[in-house]
């Protein structure tokens, strides 16, 4: 087994016991739960930014060419920019859905798991690198206000069905939830639209053309529509709480539908990548 595969192994069940030592605070409210998680969730983040290290040496190029590697890559920075976020806000309860998230995400990364493989000509460009990071850390952010939405529209409902005990208190409130979310969208956004834009650049530089309109291109443009509307919502009408909430998890469906149903069954120019 190589090195790639232990740390994938490794970094799963890690995100596996940090979401449950995550649950476990949220149910005992122990401190000690809440660290385990912590630790659980950063060492899984460190083997499985081992597990895409090994595989971009192996490959020559960063590993986020295949189904696989995008899915895994993008988990692992969803990880991280919660990680961030940790160091100001006290997030167990997003923490716990991050963790699972993380873990759901990998193993089904695995599902397309597959030998590394050599760099595309129309890919070997310094956009490359631009691009994805551009692309990838955006849709990391938004994932982070998908999951930040959960946690809301939790709290919320056990507010409206009276269940303020001791628990309900350890969870962030309302407004913080709120404001997360705001700011995550605010941020993952213009990463999301300088990712659509470098990507123009780039396909004039490799293919003649900024816009081609083929199924990843289209879907990209719905999703970046979806969450301008929502951010003019948000400006405009005022919107926020539950209705931000729900629209901001229907967005992150969007994206992911979009790389599942493109990638998958229209791979195009893009290949695996999750942008």
């Amino acid at each position: 087994m190589t090195s790639e595969l232990v740390l994938l192994k490794a970094a799963l069940v890690a995100y596996l016991l940090a979401a449950g030592a995550f649950g476990l605070f949220l149910l005992v409210l122990h401190p000690i739960s809440r660290a385990l998680g912590l630790s659980l969730l950063l060492a899984a983040f460190l083997a499985h930014g081992g597990a895409i290290a090994a595989r971009s040496i192996t490959a020559g190029h960063v590993a986020v060419v295949t189904d696989y590697e995008a899915l895994s890559f993008f988990a692992w920075l969803v990880v991280g920019v919660y990680v961030a976020v940790e160091l100001r806000y006290r997030l167990a309860a997003v923490g716990a859905v991050v963790a699972a998230f993380a873990f759901v995400v990998t193993l089904g990364a695995a599902v397309f798991y597959s030998g590394v493989q050599e760099l595309p000509p129309n890919l070997r460009s310094a956009w490359l690198f631009v691009h994805v990071t551009l692309a990838f850390l955006g849709n990391a952010v938004l994932a982070l206000a998908f999951c930040v939405s959960l946690v809301y529209l939790f709290h919320e409902r056990q507010l409206k069905e009276k269940r303020v005990g001791e628990r309900m208190r350890r969870l962030p409130s309302l407004e913080t939830l709120d404001q997360l979310n705001y700011r995550a969208l605010s941020w993952g956004f213009p990463l999301l639209t300088l990712g659509i834009i470098t990507g123009a650049v780039w396909g004039k530089y490799s293919w003649g053309s900024f816009w081609s309109w083929e199924p990843r291109e289209v879907f990209s443009l719905i999703v970046w529509m979806l969450y301008a509307g929502l951010l003019q919502a948000r400006l405009v009408a005022g919107w926020r709480g539950r209705r931000l909430a729900t629209v901001t998890i229907i967005g992150f469906a969007v994206v992911l539908v979009s790389f599942v149903f493109g990638n998958v069954f229209f791979p195009g120019k893009h290949g695996g990548s999750f942008d």
